[in-house]
């Protein structure tokens, strides 16, 4: 399979793109990857990118983005940091990829038993880790208000939301870009026990 074009990222619609997404995943859980010739497409995306998604993931090793959507090289920018929380980079590279480079969907994506939500609720402190927990505190918030308790999972959906609601509050372009319909900002969670991801 060939890498995106600029005439095929452009015919691509928000919804679309999410449902690329959805079917990679079903292909990676069925074991039934697409064949791709990874050389070529090193050698068709050297002239260029045309990424038509930008995934917001955490950093943990169970996770590997391209695989787990089956995608090759150039279809999807992947930005990673432990908790896929927000900040001034994470921000600022996905406008990038949205404003500039013309993706047309955001994913933000949690994932199960993950070490950074996990450590945010048992209120862990260490070095520069306490400042990128902290932001992971709205979470834990809300879902104590909610449900009276703090459950590692429900944090890990609610992080998720936090995140596109932080995404929404401090990028005026991406969600002005979303309100005239240019792109769809969504949340998901990565299940590691069997590969799964559940849309939200």
């Amino acid at each position: 399979m060939s890498s995106i074009t600029k005439e095929m990222q452009e015919s691509i619609t928000p919804n679309k793109a999410i449902e690329m997404l959805k079917e990679g995943n079903q292909r990676f859980l069925n074991n039934n990857a697409i064949k791709r010739d990874l050389h070529a497409q090193v050698r068709e995306t050297s002239g260029g990118q045309n990424p038509y998604a930008v995934v917001l993931s955490c950093i943990d090793s169970r996770v590997p983005v391209e695989l787990t959507f089956d995608q090759g090289i150039g279809d999807v920018f992947s930005a990673r940091v432990a908790g896929n929380i927000i900040n001034e980079d994470i921000l600022g590279s996905i406008e990038y990829a949205c404003g500039v480079a013309g993706s047309k969907a955001i994913l933000v994506l949690g994932h199960t038993k993950c070490g950074a939500v996990t450590s945010a609720c048992k209120g862990v402190e260490v070095g520069n880790i306490t400042a990128l927990l902290s932001k992971i505190k709205p979470a834990i918030s809300e879902v104590q208000e909610r449900t009276g308790v703090v459950d590692v999972e429900e944090v890990t959906k609610s992080n998720v939301r936090q995140s596109i609601i932080e995404m929404r509050s401090k990028s005026t372009m991406l969600s002005g870009l979303e309100k005239e319909g240019s792109i769809k900002i969504v949340g998901a969670v990565y299940h590691v026990e069997d590969g799964r991801v559940t849309f939200l």
